[in-house]
């Protein structure tokens, strides 16, 4: 990759400077000769042009062997290589003609995993966003489709799979040189090209579609891995028959292919007909995988499946219309998983990752509007903000439309835009037009950058038996060029009295509970008013239930309501905010060292009754009602904040509450070991079981945080009789909360690594559970890891199990006084910067938000930063988070 130094200031996009391509390709002819030391690509382009300017195709790392257009070979003065393009003029070129180039490229040496690139005896490429440059010289932007035709050459047994996209269309040996073709039918533009190459396993199944074709599923890993390939394959076919009854989206090549790679920077990549997956996000196995894994395999099978339509068949403009394919497939594998499991408990995890990460971005100087506006390198914007806050825009306006118009206006946008690479407007478009709706309003959650917050007051008049409630919003104004607009902002609204929730009588067309219990209320203006008539009591509001819109909602409920949301509403998201205002509002009494000995005990006893009473509760449900609000959504509510003292407050309020309900949660601990046992003898990961097994855990972890003089026994005895890796990992991990059982924690470690260590995804789990764990000599720990030999700084699976646990999860050791944390990161990211840029400068989050802490802290991150800044060069990935991080206050 060419380095970018940070004095070059790289060159910034517009979404504004668009212009369609000046010349388009009709078909594209790919040859790959593959050889030990080098591969040899061959390119033929079927090219039109469109207006007249000189050619010029994107190109990186690339030897150029020949060039020639309609077989002619052109001069050296008819074309310019640079380190980025390959320019040929336009006198040289007809209106239509072929372009031919032949380049030789080294996949062993590209570290960076973009491309075309070697690891651990396979060729395998990423091409998204813009990869497919490292492998030919091309028109590399996702509005030029081209049909593909490509050869694979390599000598006869050298390898058994030679994959690409498409069908196979010849599979032949010639003088000992072996050739298969592949032909995709669809257009596509080169970011959805793959190819891979090595010694693999098939796992094999059909699916039959609604239409009564036959399509072959080929899960392709390495021989080991065989046994962990039937969970995914369940899950496309799930995936498959979802897409088509839901949307009607029927697959239309003869075979679906996946391949699990251990090398990937991404979970996955819907490459047309030809998925590439982080082995991460395919292999699952009870004895490898815990439940949480199970679930992460489902929900990426069914995104890259899903992608077929919402990505590949109607693909994106260009890359500032990302969220067009990428928030409406996250908003439809969302509801895919939903469907497969508890939907409350799925909105409340999309909520909760929602608030404790995309919050946080959107404060931070990364924040960008879903449809950004510029940017340096797209790499850096495959966010939350593009994936998860898009797919909630999305499900905003399925909301508005309900289910049948929804599914109409899917239909349109799908029918009208096949083939074709659109923009989120286009997308927006078909809600209105099949519904006859204006969104004209609702399209600044596309424009406008930052969290929303609602400010929410109401007042009670007995006498009139009126209750109102008043809303103000306020915008982010993040924008240096425009002031904020007020936002179109669903509100999802019930009352809870003493006897249950209101009947609600006004506006027909809102209600969205048959007993008109609960309506919609949108709000439009800055500030607006909601009145209620014949409410003989002043009662609870439920607001902003199932998390309606991205939003903050303050509201100043006093401890007794919040008691009663939690315990009394029949809303999964509404008991779970309550629960977490609660926790709120201790941790910050306990860091301003007030009294809350009373609220704790109140909130002990509302836990207690629903431990109790665990049958009449989702036990999933439950364990996310009892559990502390994530530390990175607390220091966006607590700024200017002490990290440190914040987790020390966090640790306090969990001791205290546990010490008062641990007498429960050993009891409850031996019956739900029991009843699973009872349910069954052989692990599955799904329904009640995973509920059940995360309630149990739960109650381990938190007897080993108080060290119950129990739970030495209890760990010991879960881990090695456990049947599956969620029971032995969460011993493993329990093992490590302890203080006084040291000895048994090591002796785990040993014999999980001892156990596991083939299994390179364990091996990550280990990394992991070591990454976190609280000591005084935390970050010696950490060095000694990084120096152990399973550990691999060119793996990204690695970087993030063992660099990125540290840094986002272990508050104690990463946020030390003396900044030595912050300075360790940096080292790591300088180091990786040289060898994968993108990794790097995920890797740079934790340091990007220095302002919102306290002078200490940000004094000694801005200095982590300042060495990043520092060195001198570096890529265009790093250098555009660090110079917004240093110079760019954005919602800070």
């Amino acid at each position: 990759m060419k380095e970018a130094s940070a004095a070059t200031q790289p060159e910034i996009k517009y979404l504004s400077d668009y212009q369609p391509p000046a010349y388009t390709i009709d078909r594209t002819e790919l040859y790959f000769d593959i050889q030990p030391a080098f591969t040899l690509v061959s390119c033929h382009l079927t090219m039109r042009r469109q207006r007249l300017e000189d050619l010029q195709l994107d190109g990186q790392s690339l030897e150029l062997i020949a060039c020639s257009v309609d077989d002619k070979p052109l001069s050296s003065d008819q074309y310019t290589v640079t380190a980025e393009h390959l320019i040929i003029q336009a006198k040289y070129l007809a209106d239509s003609f072929t372009l031919s180039t032949k380049v030789k490229i080294f996949p062993a040496e590209n570290t960076s995993l973009e491309g075309l690139y070697h690891s651990r005896g396979m060729y395998c490429t990423q091409c998204e966003a813009e990869g497919f440059r490292k492998i030919t010289y091309f028109i590399d932007r996702p509005d030029v489709m081209s049909e593909f035709l490509v050869t694979i050459q390599a000598p006869e047994g050298r390898f058994n799979r030679m994959l690409s996209n498409g069908n196979c269309i010849q599979d032949s040996v010639l003088d000992g040189v072996r050739t298969v073709c592949w032909h995709d039918p669809f257009k596509k533009p080169c970011y959805l090209f793959a190819l891979v190459v090595g010694n693999l396993a098939v796992v094999e199944d059909q699916f039959v579609t609604q239409s009564g074709r036959d399509v072959k599923l080929q899960i392709f890993v390495e021989d080991k891995d065989v046994e962990k390939c039937a969970h995914a394959m369940l899950s496309l076919q799930q995936a498959m028959r979802w897409d088509e009854t839901v949307y009607g989206r029927e697959y239309d090549l003869d075979v679906y292919m996946i391949v699990a790679v251990d090398d990937f920077n991404m979970g996955a990549m819907e490459n047309k007909g030809l998925n590439v997956f982080n082995t991460s996000c395919v292999l699952a196995h009870p004895d490898t995988t815990t439940d949480q894994g199970f679930q992460r395999v489902e929900a990426v099978v069914a995104h890259e499946y899903f992608h077929n339509w919402s990505g590949n068949r109607v693909t994106c403009r260009d890359w500032f219309q990302l969220s067009l394919k990428e928030g409406f497939t996250v908003y439809r594998d969302s509801e895919f998983s939903a469907d497969m499991n508890s939907r409350a408990v799925k909105r409340i995890e999309d909520a909760s990752f929602l608030r404790a990460h995309q919050f946080v971005e959107d404060a931070g100087p990364m924040a960008h509007p879903v449809q950004p506006k510029s940017f340096i390198e797209i790499s850096n914007f495959y966010t939350l903000t593009i994936y998860e806050k898009g797919a909630e825009v999305v499900r905003m306006m399925a909301n508005l439309l309900g289910p049948e118009r929804f599914r109409q206006a899917t239909d349109l946008y799908f029918s009208r835009h096949d083939g074709q690479a659109v923009t989120c407007e286009d997308f927006v478009l078909a809600m209105e037009q099949a519904a006859d709706i204006d969104l004209t309003q609702f399209r600044l959650w596309y424009d406008q950058a930052g969290t929303p917050t609602l400010e929410v007051t109401d007042d009670y008049d007995a006498e009139a038996q009126q209750y109102h409630l008043f809303f103000k919003q306020q915008i982010p104004a993040l924008d240096p060029k425009r002031a904020p607009q007020a936002m179109h902002i669903p509100v999802r609204i019930a009352l809870l009295g003493e006897a249950g929730f209101y009947r609600l009588q006004w506006g027909e067309e809102q209600a969205i509970s048959s007993d008109n219990t609960e309506f919609v209320f949108d709000i439009t203006q800055s500030e607006q008013q909601l009145s209620f008539n014949n409410i003989p009591e002043k009662p609870v509001p439920s607001l902003l239930r199932g998390f309606s819109a991205p939003i903050h909602l303050n509201f100043a409920y006093d401890f007794a309501d919040m008691l009663t949301l939690l315990a009394r509403d029949d809303d999964g998201f509404t008991r779970f905010n309550a629960s977490q205002c609660i926790f709120e509002q201790l941790i910050n009494a306990q860091m301003h060292q007030q009294a809350c000995d009373t609220q704790l005990q109140q909130l002990a006893a509302t836990f207690a009754t629903l431990l109790h009473d665990v049958d009449d509760n989702d036990p999933a449900l439950l364990t996310m009602l009892m559990s502390l609000p994530a530390q990175s959504y607390l220091l966006e509510r607590f700024k200017p904040c002490d990290p440190l003292a914040l987790h020390h407050a966090c640790a306090d309020i969990k001791r205290m509450l546990i010490q008062q309900l641990q007498q429960n949660m050993a009891k409850l601990y031996l019956a739900l070991e029991q009843r699973l046992q009872d349910m069954q003898a052989v692990y599955q990961p799904f329904g009640q079981a995973i509920g059940l097994r995360a309630l149990k855990n739960f109650c381990l972890s938190s007897l080993a945080f108080i060290e119950h003089e129990d739970v030495h026994s209890m760990i010991e005895r879960q881990y090695f009789t456990a049947n599956n890796m969620t029971d032995r990992y969460a011993a493993l991990n329990a093992s490590l909360r302890l203080q006084n059982h040291s000895a048994l924690a090591k002796q785990l470690l040993v014999d999980f690594y001892q156990r596991f260590a083939d299994e390179s995804l364990v091996v990550n789990m280990w990394f992991q559970a070591q990454a976190v764990q609280e000591s005084d000599s935390a970050l010696i720990h950490m060095q000694q890891l990084l120096e152990h030999p399973a550990f691999d700084l060119q793996n990204p699976n690695k970087c993030r199990a063992l660099i990125a646990s540290f840094c986002q999860h272990n508050h104690a050791a990463f946020h030390a006084v003396d900044g030595s944390g912050y300075q360790f990161l940096a080292t790591q990211i300088i180091a990786l910067d040289k060898l994968n840029p993108q990794i790097a400068a995920r890797m740079m989050s934790p340091l990007s938000h220095w302002r919102k802490y306290t002078v200490n802290h940000a004094e000694h991150m801005r200095a982590a930063l300042q060495t990043i800044a520092d060195q001198p060069t570096l890529s265009k990935d790093v250098f555009e988070v660090v110079n917004k991080s240093l110079n760019n206050s954005t919602g800070e």
